[in-house]
């Protein structure tokens, strides 16, 4: 496997492993505890801070603000402030993010199936 750094991936891992750095790449952007159920929240409507930190309630909040600016960075999620006092910070998917959907839905799916089930 190759090296992740803070720029990526090496040139010359993506070149060579094309098919396996598609699977790098996502599992790249989905690492962290808590992405998946916050992509799986935003997947419907645009959500505030309060109302993402309200449903993973075990998240701390610096956890959570890493994973948001994560994402956002990651180009998965948009991050909108609305020129009001106090402060309105509304996130909703990119379309990036939407098209990260099908996974987080086959995920969901899965566990659906198999998740209860003894081993």
């Amino acid at each position: 496997m190759t090296r992740i750094c803070k720029d990526g991936f090496e040139r010359e891992f993506i070149q060579e492993q094309r098919e396996m750095y598609g699977i790098a790449y996502t599992q790249n952007i989905l690492s962290g505890r808590w992405k998946y159920l916050i992509l799986w929240f935003l997947k419907n409507e645009k959500r505030r801070y309060r109302d993402i930190k309200s449903f993973l309630t075990n998240i701390s909040q610096g956890s959570l603000t890493k994973q948001l600016r994560e994402l956002e960075a990651d180009g998965i999620i948009k991050r909108e402030v609305y020129p009001e006092v106090p402060p309105r910070v509304e996130y909703s998917l990119t379309s990036k993010g939407k098209a990260l959907m099908p996974i987080i839905d086959l995920m969901e799916e899965f566990g659906k199936k198999f998740g209860e089930q003894p081993e």
